[in-house]
């Protein structure tokens, strides 16, 4: 009986040695999981504060960036506003430009017309003060007592070619001799060719005065003296101003082709 009795408290004592040893590994590696556990929580608890740190930063710029945007709206929206008063003042400057073109249009207009008009007038002012003179060289240097024929700026019809009309400054007649007068505010070469062509025909303007004698001249206000030079080589008078009248500038050079 006793020996059963040891016999199993030998078999409880074994057991529970076992029991205490395999308990004591199991409080060792539980011991050793605990601290992994507890490292790995405060790594996570680092990891989380840095993310926290981290997330803080993130809202700061977030924030910052909010602001960044609403100054770039505000920004933007002063931007858009500048811009609709520049477009605003481009589009009245552009009706100034307009308008400015518009006057400037209509004054140019009003200044070609006055032009126009003052070149007329210096054109006429020239026949104007020619006419008289060519009476007084008739009568002066011609011996023209009696005038049949003045007039200025007439225009005659081409007998022999009824289509053509052609206008002469002033014309002349007395019983001898058809002064016929060029006058030219402006007197260039081309202008003394083209009166040369004109003499050529002028019976045909004037049959009435069919075998006169006729007397060319050219006038202007002044005269080059290469003009004059021309004139004169055509068998041409040239008149202009020399004092307070026009003056015949060659009258002595060619005056044996109409005086004895």
């Amino acid at each position: 009986m006793e020996d059963d009795v040891r016999e199993r408290v030998s078999i409880l004592e074994v057991v529970l040695g076992e029991f205490i040893v395999q308990t004591n590994k199991s409080l060792n590696r539980l011991s050793r999981e605990m601290k992994d556990f507890k490292d790995e929580m405060k790594d996570f608890k680092d990891e989380m504060k840095d993310f926290k740190d981290e997330m803080k930063d993130f809202k700061d710029e977030m924030k910052d960036f909010k602001d960044e945007m609403k100054d770039f709206k505000d920004e933007m929206k002063d931007f858009k506003d500048e811009m609709k008063d520049f477009k605003d003042e481009m589009k009245d400057f552009k009706d100034e430009m307009k308008d400015f073109k518009d006057e400037m249009a209509t004054d140019r207009k009003s200044l070609n017309k006055k032009w126009g008009e003052l070149a007329n007038r210096l054109g006429t002012l020239a026949e104007d003060i020619t006419a008289p003179n060519i009476r007084t060289i008739a009568h002066t240097l011609f011996g023209c007592e009696q005038i049949d024929t003045f007039g200025v700026r007439i225009e005659r019809r081409n007998v022999q070619d009824r289509a053509m009309i052609q206008e002469f400054d002033v014309i002349l007649a007395c019983q001898q001799y058809l002064f016929i007068n060029e006058t030219k505010s402006n007197p260039d070469i081309v202008y003394v060719d083209y009166f040369v062509k004109k003499l050529t025909r002028i019976f045909d303007f004037f049959p009435e005065h069919q075998g006169k004698t006729v007397v060319p001249i050219f006038s202007s206000l002044s005269l080059p003296e290469r003009t004059v030079a021309y004139l004169t080589e055509k068998n041409i008078l040239a008149m202009a101003m020399g004092g307070e009248t026009m003056d015949l500038l060659n009258f002595d050079i060619l005056k044996s082709q109409w005086i004895e």
